[in-house]
């Protein structure tokens, strides 16, 4: 069973990779001709963020391609559709929620939240991992778009970040 899940992943992310390159990028993005900075281009991003996909589809691939195959299938335990139905409705309180905390937390202090709210509602099997990225991944993108590219991020109204 892992080894057909990692090769549909892996060639679903091809797909998505070759798909948002060849039309998706090209085809709505939009970028001015006086931009000096190439990170600051707003073509760099989604191009690295669609390489980064098909990497990573290409290294599901060859993962789930090296992986013996089972001898006897085992039967997966079907999960009751309730709990899915029920972790869809919270995902979707969580996006929700998102959108009332933005003006009043800000970019930084809502996306660690929700990514708490998120990793748990999954149930992560590296809470330590999620806690630790919940905190980090949002602060170095602040630093990096407020101090080095000179973007704006959103703040809120009771914290505000340096």
């Amino acid at each position: 069973m892992h080894r057909q899940i990692q090769i549909r992943l892996g060639l679903c992310a091809l797909a998505l990779a070759a798909l948002l390159i060849l039309v998706g990028i090209p085809g709505w993005i939009s970028t001015p001709s006086n931009v000096r900075n190439i990170v600051l281009s707003p073509l760099f991003w989604p191009y690295v963020l669609a390489g980064l996909t098909g990497i990573i589809g290409l290294a599901l691939l060859a993962d789930g391609l090296r992986a013996p195959r089972p001898a006897d299938p085992i039967p997966a335990e079907i999960e009751d559709p309730l709990r899915g139905y029920l972790r869809l409705a919270a995902m979707a309180a969580i996006m929700i929620v998102t959108m009332l905390l933005l003006p009043l937390l800000g970019m930084v202090w809502t996306s660690m939240a929700v990514f708490v709210a998120t990793a748990f509602l999954m149930r992560t099997r590296h809470p330590l991992t999620a806690m630790a990225c919940a905190i980090l991944v949002p602060l170095v993108l602040y630093a990096f778009f407020a101090h080095v590219a000179g973007v704006a991020i959103p703040q809120g109204e009771f914290v505000r970040l340096p």
